[in-house]
C-alpha cells in the first residue's frame, strides 16, 4: 500500500504541474512575442540597439511577432478543436491497444477485476513475449488479477434450470477455475523468465473475490480505467445437445473509458476506481493453486 500511496502522490504532483503549465504558458508566450516586437522596433530606431542586434529587418520581424501575438488565442483554439477526442466507449476486443500504450511507461501497473480475464490475458501474453526482444522503456511490470472464487456456489456462472432459474454447477465452476489457473501459470512463467533473463522485472498475482462477476474493470498505470458491466443473461452450451449455462461473454462487453488526461471528473473517477480496486485486493484471498506459494 505504501507504493500505491507514492504513485498517487506522483499523480497529484503531475496534475499540479499541468495546471501550472496551462495557467502560465499563454502569459509567458505573449510576453516573449511582445519582447520580440519591442526589440525589433528599438533595433530600427535606436542605432546602438540595431548595431547590437546586427539585423536590418527589425520592422518586418516586429510586425510578424505582433501578428503572432494577436493570433495566439485563435491558434490555440484551432489546435484544441482538431485534437482527436478521447473515445468514451470501446469494445473489450480493443483492450490490446490500451495494453500497448501502458507498456510505453518505465513502470507498468495493470489491474483487472472481472470474470476469467481472457481478453486481457491474450493481450498481456503477447506483450510480455515481446519484452524479450523489445523491452522499450519498460523496466518493471506489476499485474494484479482479481477473479471470482469459483470454489463457492454461484448463480452466475451456473446451469440454466428447466424454469430458467440458475442452478449451481460445481463441475462448470471447476472448469472456469482451471482456465484461470492456466492463465496464471502462463503469465507467472513468463514473469519469472523475464525477471531472470532480461532487464525487466515482472510480477504477476492472482486473488479471488466472492460473488458473481458483474463489473469488468481494467486499470492501466493508474492513468486510465476501462469499466463495463457483463451481460449476466448470456447463455452458452458446451455441447450441441447439452445443457445451457449462464456464462457472461467478456469479449462482448463494451467499456467506458476514464482518463486523467480528460476532464476533472474523469480524473476523479480514475482515483475512485483505483482506490476501490486496492480495497478489494486487500480483502481478497489467494486462490487454491497459489496457497503455500505466495501471492
Amino acid at each position: 500500500m505504501a507504493e500505491g500511496t507514492r504513485i498517487r502522490s506522483d499523480d497529484g504532483m503531475g496534475r499540479r504541474i499541468k495546471r501550472f503549465q496551462d495557467r502560465y504558458e499563454p502569459m509567458v508566450t505573449r510576453l516573449v512575442l511582445l519582447g520580440i516586437f519591442a526589440s525589433g522596433l528599438l533595433g530600427q530606431f535606436v542605432k546602438p540597439v540595431g548595431d547590437a542586434l546586427e539585423g536590418k529587418v527589425f520592422v518586418g520581424g516586429a510586425l510578424l511577432s505582433l501578428v503572432a501575438y494577436v493570433l495566439y488565442d485563435q491558434v490555440r483554439e484551432l489546435t484544441s478543436s482538431v485534437r482527436p477526442a478521447a473515445r468514451a466507449l470501446v469494445s473489450s476486443t480493443e483492450i490490446g491497444m490500451f495494453v500497448r500504450e501502458a507498456f510505453q511507461a518505465r513502470r507498468v501497473e495493470i489491474a483487472f477485476l472481472g470474470y476469467t480475464g481472457e481478453t486481457l490475458y491474450n493481450a498481456l501474453y503477447h506483450r510480455l513475449e515481446d519484452l524479450f526482444d523489445n523491452p522499450g522503456p519498460t523496466r518493471r511490470v506489476s499485474i494484479r488479477m482479481l477473479v471470482p472464487d469459483f470454489g463457492m456456489p454461484m448463480t452466475v456462472p451456473s446451469r440454466v434450470g428447466s424454469d430458467g432459474r440458475p442452478v449451481d454447477d460445481p463441475d462448470f465452476r471447476k472448469r472456469l477455475e482451471r482456465r484461470c489457473r492456466e492463465y496464471d501459470h502462463v503469465l507467472s512463467g513468463l514473469a519469472e523468465r523475464l525477471t531472470e533473463n532480461s532487464r525487466v522485472t515482472v510480477e504477476c498475482s492472482y486473488r479471488l473475490y466472492p460473488g458473481i462477476p458483474r463489473d469488468k474493470i481494467c486499470i492501466f498505470n493508474r492513468q486510465q480505467v476501462l469499466h463495463g458491466l457483463y451481460d449476466l443473461s448470456a447463455r452458452m452450451r458446451l455441447e450441441h445437445a447439452g445443457p445451457e449455462y449462464y456464462d457472461p461473454k467478456g469479449f462482448r462487453t463494451d467499456l467506458s473509458v476514464w482518463s486523467r488526461k480528460g476532464t476533472a471528473a474523469a480524473g476523479a473517477a480514475v482515483s475512485i476506481w483505483s482506490k476501490h480496486f486496492d480495497d478489494l485486493w486487500n480483502l481478497a484471498v489467494l486462490p487454491p493453486w497459489r496457497q503455500g506459494v505466495g501471492g
